[in-house]
């Protein structure tokens, strides 16, 4: 079954533990121009609030993160009709300040991944978009606050490195990036978030903190896949009801989030609106 514009006006990038708390989901189907995203999307209701669902990973997480269709991901999300993006994501910890179990709200991102698809941007219409503030301010906040009314420890701010993976940082690799000072390591987190700002949908980033990465810190051992799941699968429920949450607090008028305004001068030859200049996320969507 396949559905279009209008279906769903908040996007979450989560896995069937937040459509599976329904009853009333409706499965559809998406096709893009990048090819299929990584499952069906899941319909649902959420404090009187449409909202689309998709599993990154696929339901059974049989896709890993170098392997992700990011872009059909975003296309199909911004096609339902989407127009603000809550990403959660499982990630590591770069400092000793930010332990196992913590919410950090990133504000910045490290990108350190290869050979992703990472625009839509290809041409013919030159296009440079701004990503110093890829994290919407106002979702930002919503979300702080979120998570601080659920008793869990929250980090306000956060720069997230994300890494290609799948394998896991070597200490070289992770001492390098906790000395630059960042707090979250991911692989997931871009191009995602940046691809649903080239498609004018504001979005945030929850990160929940389940370990130290390769382990520098004096006190610390590396991360394992093992004890990765095994602090996720303790904390899922935190997540699933910090997002739901969450849905219910955004704007009314996500339109004045301003996502799509930041798309208005981008044209490289300076033009930023013409006759000619026909943004990607109008057509075909």
């Amino acid at each position: 079954m396949t559905t279009g514009a209008g279906a769903a006006e908040i996007g979450v990038f989560g896995g069937s533990g937040f459509y599976s708390l329904f009853d009333d989901v409706r499965e559809v189907k998406v096709d893009t121009p990048y090819g299929p995203p990584s499952d069906s999307f899941f319909l649902a209701t959420v404090s009187g609030r449409s909202v689309a669902f998709l599993p990154r990973h696929g339901r059974r997480h049989t896709i890993p993160p170098h392997l992700i269709n990011y872009r059909a991901n975003v296309w199909a999300m911004r096609s339902l009709g989407v127009k603000a993006v809550i990403s959660p994501c499982a990630a590591g910890s770069l400092q000793l300040s930010v332990k196992p179990g913590d919410f950090v709200v990133c504000d910045q991102f490290v990108d350190r991944t290869s050979g992703r698809a990472d625009t839509f941007y290809d041409g013919p219409v030159v296009t440079h978009l701004s990503s110093a503030e890829t994290y919407d301010r106002v979702l930002r906040e919503l979300a702080i606050a979120t998570i601080r009314d659920h008793d869990i420890t929250v980090h306000e701010t956060g720069t997230v490195v994300v890494i290609s993976g799948p394998r896991f940082s070597t200490k070289a690799e992770s001492k390098w990036f906790a000395d630059a000072g960042w707090e979250v390591i991911n692989m997931s987190q871009y191009p995602e978030a940046w691809l649903c700002r080239e498609l004018g949908m504001a979005v945030v980033n929850i990160s929940l903190i389940t370990d130290y990465d390769a382990g520098v810190h004096e006190g610390t051992e590396a991360v394992d896949a093992t004890a990765v799941l095994e602090v996720f699968q303790a904390n899922a429920e935190r997540i699933q009801k910090v997002v739901l949450d969450l849905v219910g607090r955004f704007p009314v008028d996500l339109d004045a989030l301003g996502a799509g305004d930041a798309l208005g001068p981008t044209r490289g030859d300076g033009h930023a609106i013409s006759p000619e200049d026909i943004r990607l996320f109008e057509t075909g969507l």
